[in-house]
């Protein structure tokens, strides 16, 4: 297949890119591939809502910029910061323009929330599923527009560049080009070589990585585990934020429920064991504090007390504010036996979102040609060494506009379809082979795939979690190293398929989180290690 347009990932990301290049280049073709099924992304499960500056009578540009600088705790670009406060209003004004709802109060003003980190009421929301409603609105673009192609059910393997033609590619290799990716159809269960003239990741997270996470079951860092793969820059894996307050059941690992913080925006109050409202131990904004500092400190009270979790409060909740602003909250708890009118919510940090990522520039192109990203596989500068709550849905639609004008930008002055096809895999002229599966076997137990898989979430929750050591980290990875090596292996001689090439992609991301936390010899952000309690060293920006 070629394409003059392909995108990775179906979130908020990838379909903001998708349905914008499809407006402005109406005789282009743009194909979106997503592994499952297209509405399954991080985006549909992002709860709380989208920061943006909406009444500046109370609020402004400079305080969302400081409120940003502030929870990235040194390490955010400026100037990054700054064109996505100021450009991120358009940009939500568009997905209102496209159909999205956010809710609105009985004199028709949009109901803004305020949620830790944030000094003003500025999170617009659509009761407690605010990306599945932008997803919804997108999705129902993107199918009215006839030259964009979504294909489901697609596994991207790798990024085609031109270590697959043959040649040896490093780090240091200049104008390594991207010229598509090799696709594993699970419908057809045929291996399929996809060209395309530009490329954009929109790949979503890796919590995954981890044992308990907020994330679905497919955000296992795949396209950062490519780019690394294909030798591109990746940097600041170390700060992976911990979500203060997923639901915690009992017995239940993988997939947690997510109690999104604006339910301490609206005044729910975080108590131990002993009922003891404790957040105003550790900062002054109580339970409106960064989300790395509610989360280190509900994991030192966990531990303190020697109990798996906390309790959020909200008996003081009427149940029908509650019920209007978090209904699926509401029935969530109530499922499991939890009324929130008269019991506490049991609740424990897990994986939330990845702050590193693939590097890129203020345009989202990465280290390789004609290769961008955007969305939470990406590393922009924004979030620095902490994510301010509501920033990313932001930040995923202000890059994917800025690589769809770089891209169509760059094919303006080119003929309609800017693909030479000489032959059937042929690019720009460049001759791309086909997948090579020869001498290769199914795998005769998943049970290798599987309990690795086990082994792996368990070291780096144990490991590298919240809290971290160096010996804590130098164990972690000799354990990743044997893993590594025993999936290399198994990948070399059985047939490829989605959980094995899942694995392999965990295996690299995790490695890249201990790697990064073992250069940042200081505790800053969403990294907290007790050999170096300090940040007064101010190490910039790890980069591998």
């Amino acid at each position: 297949m070629q394409t003059d347009f392909l995108v990775i990932g179906s979130g908020i990301a990838g379909l903001t890119f998708a349905l914008k290049v499809a407006e402005d280049c109406p005789d282009k073709t743009i194909t979106v591939l997503t592994k499952t099924q297209s509405d399954e992304t991080n985006t549909k499960y992002a709860q709380g809502g989208i920061a943006g500056v909406m009444d500046f009578d109370k609020d402004s540009f400079n305080k969302h910029i400081e409120d940003t600088l502030i929870a990235g705790d040194g390490l955010c670009n400026r100037e990054v910061v700054e064109i996505v406060v100021r450009e991120g209003v358009e940009r939500i004004q568009e997905i209102i323009e496209w159909g999205a709802q956010f809710d609105k109060d009985k004199d028709g003003d949009y109901a803004l929330g305020r949620e830790g980190g944030h000094s003003e009421f500025r999170i617009l929301h659509h009761k407690d599923v605010t990306g599945k409603e932008m997803e919804r609105a997108l999705l129902e673009a993107i199918a009215r527009k006839s030259n964009i192609k979504l294909l489901s059910h697609c596994f991207v393997l790798d990024i085609i560049t031109q270590h697959h033609l043959g040649y040896l590619i490093t780090k240091s290799t200049p104008d390594i080009e991207c010229y598509g990716v090799y696709v594993l159809n699970l419908k057809s269960n045929k291996i399929e070589t996809i060209l395309a003239s530009f490329t954009l990741l929109a790949s979503g997270g890796n919590g995954q990585v981890y044992r308990t996470t907020t994330n679905p079951a497919i955000a296992t860092g795949d396209g950062v585990a490519m780019v690394y793969r294909a030798k591109g820059r990746i940097e600041n894996m170390e700060f992976i934020q911990f979500h203060p307050t997923a639901l915690y059941e009992p017995g239940v690992r993988g997939h947690s429920f997510l109690i999104t913080e604006a339910v301490r925006g609206d005044g729910g109050i975080l108590r131990n064991h002993n009922g003891e409202a404790f957040m105003e131990r550790y900062d002054e904004r109580k339970d409106l504090a960064p989300r790395d500092i509610v989360a280190r400190a509900i994991d030192n009270e966990m531990k303190i007390n020697g109990t798996e979790h906390v309790y959020l409060d909200c008996t003081h909740f009427s149940k029908e504010k509650f019920t209007e602003h978090f209904p699926n909250i509401y029935e969530k708890c109530l499922s499991i036996g939890i009324d929130i009118t008269k019991h506490m919510i049991p609740v424990a940090p897990a994986a939330h979102y990845s702050c590193g990522g693939i590097k890129t520039d203020e345009w989202a192109r990465t280290s390789i040609k004609n290769l961008y990203a955007a969305g939470e596989c990406a590393s922009t500068g924004l979030h620095g060494a902490n994510r301010l709550a509501s920033n990313s849905l932001l930040e995923a639609m202000v890059f994917a506009h800025r690589a769809y004008r770089d891209v169509v930008a760059k094919t303006k002055d080119k003929p309609v379809h800017i693909i030479e096809s000489s032959g059937e895999n042929t690019i720009n002229g460049v001759e791309v082979p086909n997948w090579k599966s020869e001498g290769t076997n199914a795998p005769k137990e998943m049970i290798l795939i599987t309990q690795s898989v086990k082994e792996m979430k368990l070291l780096m929750s144990d490991y590298v979690g919240i809290v971290r050591n160096n010996e804590r980290l130098h164990r972690a990875m000799k354990r990743l190293d044997l893993l590594y090596e025993e999936t290399e292996v198994l990948y070399e001689k059985t047939a490829v398929s989605p959980q094995l090439c899942e694995l392999r992609n965990m295996i690299s991301v995790a490695y890249l989180i201990v790697k990064c936390a073992d250069f940042r010899h200081e505790s800053r952000g969403l990294h907290f290690n007790t050999d170096y309690p300090a940040k007064d060293k101010m190490i910039q920006n790890i980069v591998l």
